[in-house]
């Protein structure tokens, strides 16, 4: 008899998998037990994925979220996981994001939530434990930064999505949740540079960043037997990020 949260028998796929928190997602779903396929869209870091079968995918085309769905069910024969990972984060000040600028963001991390939940929708119901988990943010839900006025838009977007989603979806038994990973050390955060992400371990209680693992690890409890009566809920993992009310409160 498997544990409950098992997800042995269980077949997830990870858009934006191939790098950083999606990686880690992935990873800590084969862990639990489930047959992975990653989806992204740079060539080059899904040729450096050895460990798990991959497929190109840009999540704001959906025909592509078909294929990449399809390839994920003729690999192993059936679907039960979304992890809806794919995203960007670049950096704006207020006085450059227009109504353009907040489309292009908006139609990858919201439109490309939506397509890949309506690509893999009729195998997430024949399922009957199908689970959808999207990488939302801390940003836009409970905090905001400089330059991500646009990002925390569309974070936010992705949560009034979910809940309304989880309503929908649950007479089909499935469910869909949300991570709100805070900062992560990944190298799209490295790429900020070593002083931003110490200032960001600073505001940390316990000094250290996240991994990918840690925002994996929820994603798989989340897609887990063990969840089963978890809808519709954005699961902070930051760390204690969010609760300081002050940099003091952090101590030395």
């Amino acid at each position: 008899m498997n544990a409950p949260t098992s997800l042995a028998g269980r077949t997830a796929l990870v858009t934006g998998g191939s790098t950083g928190i999606g990686l880690g997602i992935a990873r800590s779903l084969a862990t639990a037990g489930a047959n992975v396929v990653i989806a992204a869209l740079d060539d080059a870091h899904l040729a450096a994925v050895t460990e798990f079968p991959t497929v190109p995918c840009d999540v704001t085309d959906l025909s592509q979220c078909h294929k990449a769905v399809a390839f994920a069910v003729e690999t192993y024969g059936n679907l039960d996981i979304v992890a809806a990972n794919a995203g960007a984060y670049p950096q704006l000040a207020i006085a450059d994001i227009d109504a353009a600028a907040l489309g292009e963001l908006t139609k990858l991390n919201v439109g490309g939530t939506a397509n890949i939940v309506v690509a893999a929708l009729p195998y997430l119901k024949r399922s009957g434990a199908g689970r959808i988990v999207v990488t939302s943010s801390i940003t836009g839900n409970v905090t905001g930064f400089p330059g991500w006025a646009h990002y925390g838009a569309t974070k936010a977007a992705q949560m009034g999505y979910v809940r309304t989603a989880a309503i929908e979806l649950a007479n089909d038994g499935i469910t869909c949740n949300a991570v709100l990973p805070g900062n992560v050390l990944t190298p799209g955060l490295q790429a900020l540079g070593q002083e931003y992400c110490d200032q960001m371990a600073r505001s940390v209680p316990g000094g250290k960043l996240g991994t990918p693992e840690d925002i994996g690890n929820v994603v798989a409890f989340l897609a887990s037997d063990a969840a089963r009566y978890i809808n519709g809920q954005g699961i902070i993992v930051d760390g204690g990020q969010v609760l300081p009310e002050s940099p003091e409160a952090l101590g030395g």
